[in-house]
């Protein structure tokens, strides 16, 4: 008779081959997608070009709000607020509101920007790639361009990796600086700080290799994003439904990898060091 414990093992390593097989087909994946990109920047470029376009102002009522760029702005607008109206609030309780700027300057570079950047992109970018993947796949749209010649990999995976790269770069600059503007105007036009005071502080803790960081953060996040999304969206099976599924479990994966490459880069960049002192 087998011992307790050992079924209990049994039970509990039953999903670990399939767990194994499921890591090792995703590693092959974004392995070959990465090595089609070159081709796909070289044969490929109006698709690309094409998708940047939908990828920064959308199709149909995403066009409403300005596409992935008016998401990301209203997100970063809301988060940058809010950092000014705690940060001010909470140092004011102890009677250093005046350092409001320097929160600005300290979380919306190395927390808030980058996190709701990531969100906006898996949100928007990455939510709508899985679904486009997935339909095509559903549909026999894939198997298609396979029998007439056309690499599928390069032409529809790799192109929207390329075009999710490129649209991060001016998306995240115009995060970064909605971020600063909202944290300033509740800061100096709502809660009555000096402009001078705020800007003071602001520039005296803007470090610019905090905002290089910053931007690698967030092209990393871009590049992992869009990996997760296209992985879900192009292995999609069960119809319609599973389109759906494919979408919330790669909505869901990729919002986990936003946070841990935050975790991960700012551990690396500032776990040893701050890079500021602040003393009175």
């Amino acid at each position: 008779m087998t011992p307790p414990a050992v079924l209990r093992l049994r039970r509990v390593l039953r999903p670990a081959p399939a767990l194994i097989d499921s890591v090792g087909e995703q590693t092959l994946f974004y392995g070959r997608s990465l090595r089609s990109i070159p081709l796909a920047a070289g044969r490929y470029r109006r698709e690309t070009a094409r998708l940047i376009g939908e990828m920064a102002f959308g199709t149909g009522g995403l066009l409403v709000i300005g596409g992935t760029v008016g998401v990301t702005a209203f997100l970063t607008l809301a988060s940058g607020g809010v950092v000014a109206v705690q940060g001010y609030k909470s140092l004011g309780d102890i009677g250093i509101e005046a350092l409001t700027g320097f929160l600005s300057a300290f979380l919306n570079v190395r927390i808030v920007a980058p996190v709701i950047a990531g969100i906006a992109l898996a949100a928007t970018i990455g939510a709508g790639s899985t679904a486009q993947l997935g339909a095509m796949r559903i549909a026999e749209e894939i198997d298609a361009l396979e029998v007439m010649a056309v690499r599928s990999m390069p032409y529809l995976v790799a192109t929207r990796m390329l075009a999710g790269v490129i649209v991060i770069v001016p998306l995240y600059s115009l995060a970064t600086l909605a971020s600063f503007f909202a944290a300033r105007f509740t800061t100096v036009s709502l809660s009555g700080q000096s402009s001078g005071l705020y800007d003071h502080y602001f520039t005296t803790f803007l470090i610019p290799t905090d905002l290089l960081w910053s931007f690698l953060q967030a092209i990393v996040m871009a590049i992992a994003v869009m990996l997760v999304h296209t992985y879900y969206g192009y292995n999609a099976t069960g119809g319609p439904v599973g389109v759906g599924v494919a979408t919330g479990d790669a909505v869901r994966t990729s919002l986990i990898v936003v946070v841990v490459i935050t975790l991960l880069i700012s551990l690396a960049v500032y776990g040893s060091s701050g890079h500021f002192t602040l003393s009175g």
